[in-house]
């Protein structure tokens, strides 16, 4: 996340290709960053850390990068000193104007180089202002004695403004500790009244208190079942989730809710879709108000959100949040029309919350606001009752469960030059976090490598093999790694083929461009095995 004031300064939690871009890109001179993150800058291959003048870590430095850093005639400081020269130097305060910049957050830049999202002071206001009047539609409204735990990176829109509104209401923020796994050790402590995600915590949350119920001896967990279906039964008949059943939150759900530090009142899930099982389990469970939401960089956050106690909206992502307006374009080369049955095209967003350029890049803000409109590249579907369903993306461009975006194409060019790959489609689905791919087997590496295994079968039989299966994912990864990929780009499983890709199946077309939705009916049977299998080994 890039921040503008006078000067130029950037708070790092990028990897280290976006870092050295963002830096020339935004002309960089003072960084704030973590003790973790200051060999990154200090690397040689990060060329454009000479512009710098400044670096402040927020815990301390080495006293060899301190010397690096001096070496390429860069200042360095703790947070402690940093904040002591504030005070033994007091300035006035420069208020900024509505339309100045008041943050530049790059996006991730999987399809290429990082985009510069420029988000205005009035784009930032006007969606903490827009909380307020959200609230204020469930009858709750935040104070000073809540807080937030705050586990996304502030590189994260959804995170961000939440702590700036936090900030305005004095509130607290609470950070954790950055293990995910030790989550409940953080809400225990903090006890926090408001969570907000991407579907990943919520699905670890989950996972964790099922794995707990199943520790219970048959009865209890009978009782907590039946008490589960009585509560969820009133809220499907319209009562709110405090009044469906006071004796079942007594008796059960109390239980879960203090597992999650007892004070939860509201809990926001965006960045990619949340599964509807685990929706329906955090709405009756936990005692608390649970929303889903769509939203991108370029809308400062949630364009869409849902409502609490309105069982209808599961699985959706409700409809246009304070402040925005919605509408959908029709993609003829795809095939989907707004005035079709259903309803269905490229989702638009107008409204004082959407960001005003891209920085540095006119032809891009060009493309993607045209008459006012964002256009998101997000396919929407909207329903009869004016809520909003996200059904594809205009390019190969998807969001896995934790929230990072792939693009697909870009890693099947990368996989592609795998010496026993002959070709390969990469798979990713929004309700999982790990990619999958079908892989082609390159006919001559995979015979020469069968026969050094002692397999004297056929070419036709060796997909079968799981040793041959670890090899491709073991050579995969080592492309991975090469070409510097991150984690989440790895893949995780493989499906191996012999017969390529074709036409004959409809799985191409007659340029041999991959036909997505044609490979996935193809191949679901054995995805959803292989998922299945990746899960109940915890891979």
């Amino acid at each position: 996340m890039l921040q503008k004031d006078q000067s130029s300064m950037l708070f790092l939690h990028a990897g280290p290709g976006a870092v050295d871009y963002i830096l020339d890109h935004a002309e960089i001179e003072h960084v704030f960053v973590q003790d973790k993150k200051v060999k990154e800058l200090l690397n040689p291959d990060c060329r454009s850390a000479q512009r710098l003048k400044t670096i402040v870590c927020f815990t301390a430095m080495t006293e060899e990068e301190k010397d690096k850093a001096g070496q390429m005639g860069i200042k360095t400081y703790s947070w402690e000193e940093f904040l002591r020269m504030g005070k033994e130097n007091p300035s006035d305060v420069c208020a900024p104007q509505s339309s100045s910049i008041c943050t530049i957050m790059y996006t991730s830049g999987t399809s290429g180089d990082p985009k510069g999202v420029a988000l205005t002071h009035e784009t930032v206001t006007t969606f903490v202002q827009g909380v307020d009047l959200l609230l204020e539609q469930f009858e709750d409204k935040m104070t000073v004695d809540d807080v937030y735990l705050s586990f996304l990176p502030l590189a994260h829109i959804l995170d961000r403004v939440i702590e700036e509104y936090f900030f305005r209401k004095g509130a607290s923020v609470g950070y954790y500790h950055g293990n995910l796994d030790a989550l409940r050790d953080d809400l225990m402590e903090l006890k926090p009244t408001f969570l907000a995600g991407v579907p990943r915590v919520f699905e670890k949350i989950h996972e964790s208190i099922k794995k707990a119920l199943e520790e219970l001896n048959p009865f209890r967990r009978r009782v907590f079942d039946a008490l589960y279906n009585y509560k969820l039964s009133w809220m499907n008949k319209g009562y709110r989730q405090k009044y469906a059943s006071p004796l079942a939150d007594l008796l059960a759900f109390r239980k879960v809710k203090a597992k999650l530090g007892g004070r939860l009142r509201l809990i926001v899930s965006g960045g990619a879709p949340l599964c509807t099982e685990v929706e329906e389990f955090l709405r009756v469970t936990c005692c608390a108000f649970v929303v889903q939401g769509y939203g991108l960089t370029e809308t400062c956050g949630p364009a869409t959100i849902s409502y609490p106690d309105e069982m209808c909206m599961m699985g959706l992502v409700g409809c246009p949040a304070v402040f925005n307006e919605i509408r959908l374009e029709e993609v003829p080369d795809m095939g989907y029309n707004p005035l079709g049955n259903p309803p269905c095209g490229e989702i638009c967003v107008r409204g004082k919350t959407v960001f005003s350029e891209y920085y540095k890049n006119p032809e891009l803000t060009k493309e993607a606001i045209k008459d006012g409109w964002f256009h998101t590249g997000d396919i929407g579907e909207m329903l009869p009752n004016g809520l909003l369903k996200i059904i594809d993306r205009k390019k190969n461009l998807i969001k896995l469960s934790q929230g990072e975006y792939v693009a697909l194409e870009n890693l099947e060019n990368v996989y592609g030059i795998t010496p026993i790959v002959e070709d390969i489609w990469v798979y990713g689905d929004s309700f999982k976090s790990k990619l999958i791919a079908v892989v082609v087997l390159h006919e001559e590496s995979a015979i020469n490598w069968a026969y050094t295994k002692g397999h004297m079968v056929p070419f036709g039989e060796l997909s079968s093999l799981d040793q041959l299966k670890e090899y491709v994912l073991s050579d995969l990864k080592s492309t991975a790694q090469r070409n510097k990929l991150r984690g989440f780009e790895f893949i995780k499983g493989v499906i191996l083929e012999t017969r390529p890709f074709d036409m004959e199946r409809e799985l191409v077309t007659a340029t041999l461009k991959k036909k997505r939705n044609k490979l996935l009916s193809y191949y679901r049977e054995e995805i959803d095995e292989l998922y299945r299998k990746l899960t109940t080994k915890g891979v």
